[in-house]
């Protein structure tokens, strides 16, 4: 569970609230007092920023652009467009 010990405190207890809630994001835009979509959108945040911790050779481009979207200078969206043009772009290259 190393993946989890390297979250920041706040997703951790994010990650509490959704177990206990029994998944339902309805009943965490409650807890959290937002609107459904949003707690939809730090959903995706957390599940990406898992997959990238989870995965052993995560290329350091990629953890840049991802801690944008954790600072929210960045949307996951156009953060994964980035990565997914960055990775076309040098696909050929290796």
């Amino acid at each position: 569970m190393d993946w989890f010990l390297n979250l920041d405190a706040e997703t951790q207890l994010f990650i509490k609230n959704f177990m206990v809630s029994s998944g339902s994001l309805k009943r965490l835009a409650e807890i959290y007092g937002v609107s459904y979509p949003t707690v939809r959108l730090r959903l995706n945040q957390v599940i990406y920023r898992i997959q990238m911790l989870d995965e052993q050779n995560t290329p350091s481009f990629e953890a840049k652009v991802m801690h944008m979207v954790e600072d929210n200078r960045l949307t996951l969206e156009t953060a994964k467009q980035i990565i997914e043009d960055y990775k076309d772009e040098f696909a050929d290259v290796k």
